[in-house]
């Protein structure tokens, strides 16, 4: 009988081991539903600690949202964000606050509502899912500059706002300012839509979790390991592959692909381009010195068609470095086989034996990698691409090769310290320098002897 309760109780443990590790596995990421009309959700309403939002409860919560009578929604996204953001970044910032105008809308707001974990899966096909719930004129701020914007109040409007990127890094000083900068933007949006006397409802989520989830495996043991490390993050997306005959030529992988044409269709390829990969790569071309990446894609959106986005790659030797370079030239975009679009690439080029990697690539100013348009065309459409990776040359194994990073080596933080030492150095040199001028007197008084005197008149 022991033996039986002991083998049902290595069962039970087994099998809660397992669902444990499942349920840390899903990743989820908050978001912040908030509006100027009149209370939308029970107050009271209490969601159980540590449950992760499925698609389908999130769709009943927005239930509210999509059956008011003023249907004007604003979709805040960003690539990345977690419930520890608003925590650490709320205590931790001395006199600066970052969240200080989200957390001011929230307790202003006559009905909000905070979701603390919701499945990754249930944010990215929100869009697609806010698009099904209504015929919504869609309008993609870019500029935000709210005076100029054109709101017909008697049509529903959902207008999408993509946020800078960061990763969180609690000890940069760049992610502290790019946070408040995310901040500000939210606020002048809002505070511009409400002088306006224009009521709306906001959803402000992220696409996947900023913080690197801890190892499974060592959530049972007692205490953390002295070194340990956080396991690094996964690509969530799989990684789309060109073959050329029996071997890999171009490797391409995004966790956020999408595209806004015309400053107002906003389309978004990353899931049937990884996930589903419903698109045409027939079109790609491979060689020593030129590849193409060609991605085809049929009625992406309503109102086109065809479109096709293409990344010319070369390899060429250049005798300054001594070696072979990998450099992304152009990137151009085809609609409906008749609208050509290009755009010129600035630092985007890596050892032709690595991969080149960059978090942020796309039309605006302030990412790292950018796209500049070429003609007339491309300036009617912008770019969004994160977590950006691409090799088209000396593929080994069909995986990514070492990857060189957008990100130069030395960084504003580097630069403080390097001048900082310089600083310090030179006043210690000149410290010592000072103590080894220094002499001894040349003579000394005798207590045994006269004492020395000097006459004034010398």
């Amino acid at each position: 009988m022991t033996q039986f309760y002991s083998a049902a109780l290595v069962q039970l443990l087994c099998t809660m081991t397992v669902l444990f590790q499942v349920t840390l596995s899903v990743e989820h990421v908050p978001m912040l539903l908030w509006s100027t009309g009149r209370p939308q959700w029970d107050p009271n309403t209490a969601l159980h600690e540590g449950h992760i939002i499925s698609t389908q409860e999130l769709a009943v919560l927005l239930q509210p949202v999509l059956t008011q009578n003023s249907k004007n929604l604003i979709l805040i996204v960003q690539d990345t964000l977690s419930i520890d953001d608003f925590t650490y970044y709320s205590e931790t910032c001395g006199n600066k606050k970052p969240f200080e105008n989200v957390q001011e809308i929230l307790q202003s707001s006559p009905s909000s509502l905070v979701l603390p974990a919701v499945d990754c899966k249930a944010t990215r096909y929100l869009l697609g899912f806010l698009q099904e719930s209504a015929h919504w004129k869609l309008t993609n701020i870019t500029n935000l500059d709210i005076s100029q914007l054109e709101v017909n109040t008697s049509k529903p409007n959902l207008f999408v706002v993509q946020l800078q990127t960061f990763v969180s890094n609690f000890n940069d000083i760049s992610t502290v300012e790019a946070v408040a900068e995310n901040d500000k933007i939210i606020g002048r949006l809002m505070m511009g839509l409400q002088e306006r006397g224009i009521h709306f409802s906001v959803i402000y989520t992220a696409m996947r979790p900023s913080r690197i989830s801890r190892r499974t495996d060592a959530t049972w043991q007692l205490g953390r390991q002295l070194m340990a490390t956080e396991e690094e993050d996964s690509l969530s997306n799989p990684v789309l592959n060109v073959t050329n005959g029996n071997y890999t030529c171009i490797l391409f992988y995004a966790s956020n692909f999408s595209l806004v044409a015309n400053s107002s269709v906003l389309i978004d390829l990353t899931n049937i381009t990884f996930i589903d990969q419903n698109v045409d790569i027939s079109f790609s071309e491979c060689s020593d010195t030129n590849s193409t990446l060609s991605l085809k894609y049929t009625n992406p959106v309503n109102g086109i068609n065809s479109l096709e986005i293409r990344f010319v790659m070369t390899n060429m030797f250049y005798g300054g470095s001594a070696r072979n370079w990998s450099t992304l030239e152009s990137v151009e975009i085809v609609q409906d086989d008749n609208k050509s679009v290009k755009f010129n690439v600035s630092d985007i080029s890596a050892p032709a034996e690595y991969s080149f990697h960059c978090q942020l690539v796309g039309t605006s100013n302030l990412y790292p990698a950018r796209l500049i348009p070429f003609n007339d065309e491309a300036k009617k459409w912008d770019v969004f691409i994160s977590r950006f990776q691409l090799q088209g040359f000396n593929i080994e194994n069909n995986q990514f090769s070492y990857a060189s990073d957008c990100t130069s080596f030395f960084t504003p933080a580097i630069w403080m310290g390097l001048v900082t030492s310089v600083i310090l150095l030179w006043i210690v040199a000149y410290g010592i320098h000072m103590i080894m001028q220094l002499t001894t007197n040349s003579r000394f008084d005798d207590p045994k002897g006269p004492a020395l005197s000097v006459p004034q008149t010398e």
